[in-house]
């Protein structure tokens, strides 16, 4: 007799009333990538917060931004978290975008012999769900 893989589901994303995370994931979900400025400093910054983390200020406004970037740094995930069973193994990276924020990401369309530290990337999206689009990278292709 044999034994179906047990399969939990994958965890998704909420909104955090508290770190308005609400702007993020409406643009997500639109296919656009923006992240907080200081209205004051003009600083981005990333991950969402409730004020600016140069101020200290809620004067803080939501900009829509490239979505290119370069590696940071990158790892391999081998072992499987709940609801990623069927993933591995997968890149996660840390790529810094051009407007000077760095974001934990999935890399994708690359593999671990390819991908390098400064190696040029650009957005792309893994649709979770009718509601989320999860910000990923993918190198960028020269031709």
């Amino acid at each position: 007799m044999s034994e179906a893989k047990r399969t939990i589901p994958r965890p998704m994303p909420k909104v955090n009333v508290y770190m308005e995370t609400k702007p993020f994931w409406d643009a997500a979900k639109n296919g656009k990538l923006v992240i907080q400025y200081c209205k004051d400093s003009g600083k981005p910054q990333f991950f969402p917060h409730p004020v600016s983390m140069a101020t200290g200020k809620r004067n803080l406004e939501w900009r829509e931004v490239s979505g290119k970037g370069k590696v940071y740094s990158w790892t391999v995930t081998n072992s499987p978290w709940p609801g990623h069973e069927d993933r591995v193994p997968f890149i996660c990276a840390l790529v810094e975008l051009d407007e000077g924020v760095r974001m934990l990401v999935n890399l994708f369309n690359c593999t671990q012999e390819n991908v390098k530290i400064g190696m040029p990337v650009k957005l792309c999206w893994e649709k979770l769900s009718e509601e989320i689009n999860y910000p990923a990278f993918e190198p960028v292709m020269r031709g």
